[in-house]
């Protein structure tokens, strides 16, 4: 598996991954799930994978305020079937719209006629392995809650804000996991690095 790192001028460093045909994931340095579906893998700096250099490139032309389609980019489908689901529901939220946790489990329902629920869905959010390009900040709680967000509520926040979709309603926890994310979660999994 081949990484590279990609510094952005909002959110810190992303580590994004490819097994070479592909992007495998797109995670912040704090991230609760970093290297999520990655687990037996050993990561070799790479900056020069053709799928690596497309999802550079492509990250340059978001952070300049572009609109680029996650689908231009070779993504690698890992996860449970529920998931993928979730992630197709994620990549049809327009750039700088949001949508809520329920919006998106009745979406699923009438897609699958099996109920569905907005906590399921949040958990499937939470352990997107593409954060920034397939766009789980895009998500709040049905209260206007910025909740659930493994790179931390400051960067949910600075995400919305560079796509112009920050709302006044919108609430920030005090409390909560979400706040911060895990401090130094990429140098931990840099141990298996090669």
């Amino acid at each position: 598996m081949y990484c590279t790192e990609y510094r952005t001028p909002i959110v810190g460093t992303l580590t994004v991954t490819s097994d070479g045909r592909g992007v495998t994931g797109c995670w912040f340095d704090n991230d609760r799930h970093f290297g999520y579906g990655l687990e037996d893998a050993t990561l070799e700096r790479r900056d020069d994978v053709p799928a690596l250099t497309q999802a550079r490139a492509w990250l340059d032309r978001y952070f300049a305020g572009e609109k680029p389609d996650p689908r231009e980019l070779p993504l690698i489908a890992h996860g449970t079937e529920f998931q993928l689901l979730v992630r197709e529901a994620l990549l049809a939220i327009p750039y700088g719209q949001t949508t809520t946790y329920g919006a998106i489990a009745k979406r699923l329902e009438a897609q699958t006629g099996r109920r569905q629920s907005p906590r399921a869905v949040g958990c499937a959010v939470g352990h997107n392995p593409l954060c920034v390009i397939v766009p789980c900040h895009r998500v709040v709680g049905a209260n206007g809650s910025l909740t659930g967000f493994g790179g931390g509520i400051d960067r949910k926040v600075a995400l919305l804000e560079h796509e112009g979709a920050l709302r006044p309603e919108f609430k920030v926890p005090r409390r909560g996991t979400a706040l911060e994310g895990i401090p130094n979660a990429a140098l931990a999994f840099g141990a298996r690095r090669a």
